[in-house]
């Protein structure tokens, strides 16, 4: 039971850590990406064969 008093603790910490982490990569602009997998799966880079 001791040991609940020590792992919630260090679990809810963890968590905001992670959550922390997550919303400053979305403000600093890791995951924005104008030409996205979206418009590049459009583009032809085979050659065609003769």
């Amino acid at each position: 039971m001791t040991a609940l008093l020590f792992l919630i603790p260090v679990a809810l910490g963890m968590g905001l850590i992670g959550l922390v982490a997550f919303l400053w990569s979305l403000r600093s602009g890791q995951f924005d990406d104008p030409k996205g997998a979206a418009e590049r799966i459009l583009q032809d880079d085979d050659n065609p064969l003769p």
